[in-house]
């Protein structure tokens, strides 16, 4: 096969098709702090200013050399435009929440979907970074835009609590919550299709086992994920932190194109599980690995993913801000040479 574009190999790897090589890049978060100075683009401001958003999203491709450019950089986007209290965080922070508008179960019904929601701050301002990145990039770049899903949603307007006392005491409450989740990831990726995103990464760790059981992940959580896959007009990837090993068949069955799994999950068991369902993303540590560990650690755990049988080679969830950037290049290089070790490149 001739080399492909990144994006060429991106989207053949989400659909399944043969390519010349495993794609490699991050469907999770990518600002770290040396990407940061090397562009001034810096939290928290690269949070809600869509041209240091795109800048440090484009570094994330053009210095690092990932391929793909994926932004934003945060979990609070979406619960900030249903009224969640969010705190901008620090240069070496992200935005977090304070408080949360469901105290009650009485107050599930005053939720919902805002008809501004496009216009809210900041899923507005994803929406024109995306816009520039588009115009700055290649079209051989593919671009991921990430969100959390519905579980997450229910999480951040419940809280911790409430969410899971709900879910075995007042379920209604959380499908309700889980509803209004579901609508806002549709509309939300349904505009970010129309402003060119390749894919969309939806990240909803409050599904998984280290959260619920199993049980609970198919009768409440996937319904919703099939709802997703059947009402967005592009390809979709879900995230779920933690070992997710017991629900990796359910997962394989939501009709997201590409799943993306933490390193607790071993990889040879769910590429045994998933089979062609679905494309498998994953899953080098981003923090015992790619954060502390030297280049050359970097590129065994990366070639062992390769040879475990990842479709895209990535990390097991969001790059750690204080990574090193010769972490990163050599999670990159450890790709090529994989090829070239068995004589394929």
């Amino acid at each position: 096969m001739i080399d492909l574009t990144q994006k060429e190999r991106f989207i053949r790897s989400l659909q399944g098709k043969t390519v010349d090589k495993v794609p490699v890049c991050s469907v999770t978060q990518t600002g770290t702090v040396e990407l940061m100075k090397a562009t001034g683009a810096h939290w928290p401001q690269a949070h809600y200013d869509p041209q240091k958003m795109a800048d440090l999203a484009i570094a994330g491709n053009e210095i690092a050399g990932l391929e793909a450019v994926r932004h934003p950089f945060c979990v609070t986007v979406i619960a900030q435009a249903l009224g969640c209290t969010i705190m901008e965080g620090t240069f070496e922070s992200q935005p977090h929440q304070e408080g949360i508008p469901c105290t009650r179960k009485e107050d599930v019904k005053e939720i919902s979907i805002p008809s501004d929601l496009l216009e809210r701050e900041r899923i507005s301002t994803v929406l024109k970074a995306t816009d520039i990145i588009k115009k700055r990039v290649s079209d051989d770049i593919p671009v991921i835009a990430g969100m959390v899903g519905p579980a997450a949603i229910a999480f951040q307007l419940a809280g911790a609590m409430n969410y899971l006392m709900w879910l075995i005491d007042e379920p209604e409450a959380i499908k309700d919550l889980l509803e209004v989740g579901t609508e806002v990831c549709i509309e939300y990726s349904n505009a970010l299709f129309e402003y060119g995103v390749d894919a969309v990464n939806i990240s909803d760790s409050e599904s998984g086992p280290d959260l619920i059981a199993p049980q609970m992940f198919e009768s409440f959580m996937l319904p919703e994920y099939r709802r997703i896959d059947k009402k967005t007009n592009g390809m979709k990837i879900l995230h779920i932190c933690g070992d997710a090993t017991e629900i990796i068949e359910p997962m394989a069955n939501s009709g997201f194109e590409g799943l993306s799994i933490e390193e607790k999950v071993d990889v040879r068991f769910a590429r045994e599980i998933i089979g062609d369902r679905a494309c498998l993303i994953g899953n080098v540590s981003p923090s015992a690995t790619l954060l502390y560990k030297s280049p050359e650690n970097v590129k065994i755990e990366a070639k062992q993913c390769i040879e475990d049988g990842v479709d895209i080679l990535a990390p097991g969830c969001g790059i750690a801000p204080h990574t090193p950037l010769e972490n990163l290049k050599a999670f990159v290089a450890a790709r090529d040479e994989y090829y070239l070790e068995k004589g394929i490149l």
